[in-house]
């Protein structure tokens, strides 16, 4: 594993959190077309469980021991991981129902990045470069004017809710990082940290309907999240943190609102205004900039 680690290409890495975070921005386009019976609870809960699932069975294909899965359970990354990802379903989800879609997505997607830079340097003393504090303006620049006109009354509570949602994934890449720093599996570690986060949000299934599930569409609705935006986007996104700081991992994720927007006017048939283009535009030159950038670093690092 480290031998391949090493011999990738600069780019690999790059590519690798790109992918991840355009596979989970079609994780809304999923849950909107998913069937009216179905809550976001519950989609998240069922995304969360089949996730965790998933790569448990696919772990030795790629590497990765069952068993050292289960002994994951005692170390402390992998729990700050579990807990993150249990935190944000309740926390995002009712942000969207307090201030809307657009202002949550924005606070959450927006400071993302920067919670997760801030902890990186506090609690792994990984260095914050111009680059990454640039690259990240231009991108959160670019999310405000992407959800401008959409932007509807602030709740005090929903702000703070998007927020936290926000800080959990800051705490969640780092916690990822925690463990590869320490010789963790990509498949292994999220394998765990999904699996105990299922069991952690259980109780938000209380009184719930879950008879979409029953449902072909709800059945498939589930297994695209599962599949797709968990189990696959997050070990991509953990492959890449191998060799990128948590802080450029995080940046480079927002092509997750990229994706999110291009499908919501393809598939959907949202409309989109200029201002909002305008706003893409910088998001993608953000995206652009930081991965180039941090592919210089990666190959500077090599010779």
């Amino acid at each position: 594993m480290n031998s391949a680690k090493e011999s990738a290409s600069p780019l690999f890495s790059v590519f690798t959190v790109l992918l991840s975070g355009m596979l989970l921005g079609t994780a809304g386009t999923a849950v909107a077309l998913a069937p009216d019976e179905a809550s976001v609870t519950s989609l998240g809960v069922a995304r969360v469980a089949i996730g965790g699932v998933t790569l448990i069975a696919l772990a030795p294909l790629f590497g990765g021991s069952r068993r050292r899965i289960i002994a994951l359970i005692r170390r402390l990354g992998v729990w700050v991981m579990a807990i993150s990802t249990a935190g944000f379903q309740p926390l995002f989800f009712g942000a969207t129902t307090r201030t809307g879609v657009a202002l949550s997505t924005v606070l959450t997607i927006g400071t993302m990045p920067l919670f997760t830079g801030l902890i990186s340097r506090l609690l792994l003393r990984e260095k914050l470069t111009q680059v990454w504090v640039a690259a990240t303006s231009l991108a959160v620049t670019g999310l405000v004017l992407r959800s401008w006109d959409q932007l509807e009354t602030i709740d005090p509570l929903g702000v703070a809710m998007a927020i936290g949602a926000g800080l959990c994934t800051g705490f969640y890449v780092n916690g990822a990082k925690y463990e590869l720093n320490r010789g963790g599996h990509a498949v292994e570690l999220p394998a765990m940290a999904y699996t105990l986060s299922a069991i952690l949000l259980i109780p938000l299934l209380i009184g719930d309907d879950l008879s979409w599930i029953a449902s072909t569409d709800g059945i498939l609705t589930a297994l695209y999240l599962g599949f797709i935006t968990m189990a696959l986007a997050n070990t991509l996104q953990v492959v890449g943190l191998q060799r990128l700081s948590p802080g450029p991992t995080a940046t480079l994720l927002l092509a997750d609102p990229l994706t999110a927007t291009i499908l919501g006017v393809f598939i959907l048939n949202e409309s989109i205004t200029s201002i909002a283009v305008v706003g893409l535009i910088l998001v993608s030159v953000a995206l652009v900039w930081q991965g180039v950038a941090q592919s210089r670093v990666n190959r500077s690092s090599i010779n």
